[in-house]
């Protein structure tokens, strides 16, 4: 029986109809995905490796606690351990007293509940004296989940978001004890709250005090380790909860000496030459500092076979494979004539 041609026209508007909405289904399934609340993130291969090499397999984790786990920082990663550090022999002491063995020995400290590791401890002192290098060491010696936590990662643009975020770095921490959560410039993150807070900024720190102060169970291992240059800006909610505080100031003489030793031990140095010197006449540099000038000072032999070779591409190019051989420091090259460090200035 023939089909009419109204029937044939019926069924192609019918069919223009399911497809049309097959479309903007779809078109607003995509739109959704894209303006959604969450971006869902994989966890990274080298935070499941950390996790994995830690002893935390077949972890369950939920969108937020995904998120914050590629935060997490593999040990392989960190090249400092605590031997790397020079002239902070009494803190390291104390670090590992308080903070590593509670963490790693938890029987050792459970005859007493006033045994046991703080809650928080806070690092502060002037820029560039080491404090996120102790953090680093801390990370790779303590055996601990190491979750570096920047404030960017907590802030999300939906209401509600950071707080679940906040919650999602807690109970991950839960998950994978014994952890370290290292919040750097932690000062900018929590700062002292005021009126002026913006209300989502005040409700993120409410929830991070709020599940900071919660650990209170004698089986939670998670410490929360704070560095800063200003800790007058922090609130004082915080630093209730950071009991333990180093303040990691310059070096005097004999830290000078050990770190200037650790910086120049690969190093061919003239004979004769005095590190103690060196460390008497470098009066008031922190440990950044005493870098760069062993690198400006490393440079000057570096810049002289540059020259003496006429800064040829050819001939610099012919040393690849030949063991290059610069002329051992001087105490003159880490000063200038008059004296003064070889610093540039700033």
């Amino acid at each position: 029986m023939a089909v009419s041609a109204s029937t044939k026209r019926a069924i192609l508007d019918v069919a223009i109809f399911v497809a049309s909405q097959a479309a903007l289904y779809y078109t607003l399934r995509w739109v959704m995905d894209t303006m959604s609340p969450t971006e869902r993130k994989e966890v990274k291969q080298k935070s499941l490796k950390a996790l994995e090499s830690l002893g935390h397999t077949d972890l369950k984790l939920d969108e937020y606690e995904a998120q914050i786990a590629s935060e997490i920082i593999h040990p392989d990663d960190i090249d400092v351990r605590f031997s790397d550090i020079g002239g902070l022999d009494p803190i390291i002491s104390s670090l590992r007293e308080s903070v590593i063995y509670p963490l790693r020995f938890p029987h050792l400290f459970t005859t007493s509940s006033l045994l046991g590791a703080p809650k928080g401890v806070l690092l502060f002192g002037p820029p560039g004296c080491g404090k996120t290098m102790l953090a680093k060491a801390l990370a790779k010696e303590s055996g601990a989940t190491f979750i570096n936590i920047a404030a960017s990662v907590l802030t999300n643009k939906w209401y509600g978001e950071s707080n679940k975020l906040v919650a999602g770095l807690f109970s991950l921490a839960r998950k994978t004890q014994p952890s370290i959560v290292f919040i750097d410039e932690i000062d900018s993150f929590l700062r002292e709250r005021t009126k002026g807070d913006h209300e989502v900024t005040g409700m993120m720190k409410a929830e991070f005090m709020t599940l900071w102060d919660g650990l209170t169970s004698s089986t939670d291992r998670i410490l929360v380790l704070g560095a800063t240059n200003r800790p007058n800006d922090i609130d004082s909610a915080i630093l209730r909860r950071m009991p333990k505080r180093f303040s990691i100031g310059l070096p005097d003489v004999d830290q000078r000496e050990k770190i200037l030793n650790l910086m120049l031990k690969d190093i061919s140095l003239a004979p004769g030459f005095s590190i103690r010197a060196l460390a008497e006449q470098a009066e008031g540099l922190s440990g950044s500092d005493l870098k760069e000038l062993c690198r400006n000072a490393a440079m000057r032999p570096m810049r002289e076979f540059m020259r003496d070779a006429g800064g040829d591409p050819e001939k610099l190019a012919q040393t690849v494979n030949v063991d290059l051989k610069l002329r051992p420091l001087t105490i003159d090259d880490f000063f200038d004539s008059d004296g003064t460090s070889a610093l540039p200035e700033e």
